[in-house]
Formats: structure tokens, C-alpha cells, sequence
């Protein structure tokens, strides 16, 4: 889901300012009331009605451990994914498997084994 348009904000905000009622606002836009309610309490305290960023970001729970990580497998190239995750568990890591996948793919750590004859 994306956030409404800074300009269809602003437009809304305009009218609120110029008095008109935030119920007649949301009508003429077709948005929900709260909506003009949020984006005019936006323009009051920071001068603008712009969206925040969306979504987290790109922290990645293994960061921490990426040392310890790139060592242990340039050590072992064999090591298994699961033996990763008991691993940092004896660390105090509890992660799942897919946190340690996409670790080493991230790290382009990952390559097709040999099938054998």
C-alpha cells in the first residue's frame, strides 16, 4: 500500500486551513476523515503533510555476527546452514533458518554442490 500523494495532502490541508470542515475535506477527496485529521496535525507541528518513510529499513539481526560468520565459513565451506544456527545459538543468537540463508546469499556465499555420478 502507498501513501497518498504530497499533493493531494497539501490540497487537503489547504482547504482545512482556509476553513473548511475536515468532514467536507475527506468527502470531496474520497479519504477517510483521520486521514485529513493526521495530515493536518502533520502540517501544524512540522510545517508540511509529507508521508514518513515507509517499511524498516535494512538492519539485518545477523550484522552483529558477520565477522564471526565469514570466518567460521571460510574455515569450513561445508558447514550446513543448520549447524550455523546451533552454532550462534551456543553464541546467544537464536535465529531461524531462513535468517541464515539469506545471510550467506547476501554475502553471494552460496553455490550449487556437485551432484554425484
Amino acid at each position: 500500500m502507498k501513501p497518498y500523494s504530497t499533493d493531494l495532502r497539501e490540497r487537503a490541508v489547504a482547504r482545512v486551513l482556509s476553513g473548511e470542515t475536515v468532514r467536507s475535506v475527506a468527502d470531496t477527496y474520497s479519504v477517510g476523515v483521520s486521514s485529513v485529521v493526521r495530515w493536518s496535525q502533520r502540517h501544524r507541528s512540522r510545517g508540511n503533510s509529507a508521508p514518513d518513510k515507509m517499511g524498516r529499513g535494512h538492519s539485518h539481526m545477523l550484522d552483529s555476527e558477520r565477522i564471526w560468520l565469514l570466518d567460521r565459513i571460510a574455515h569450513e565451506p561445508d558447514v550446513t546452514l543448520r549447524q550455523l544456527m546451533a552454532e550462534l545459538l551456543e553464541r546467544g543468537v537464536q535465529v531461524c533458518y531462513g535468517t541464515v540463508w539469506n545471510f550467506v546469499h547476501r554475502e553471494d556465499l552460496s553455490f550449487k554442490k556437485k551432484r554425484s555420478s
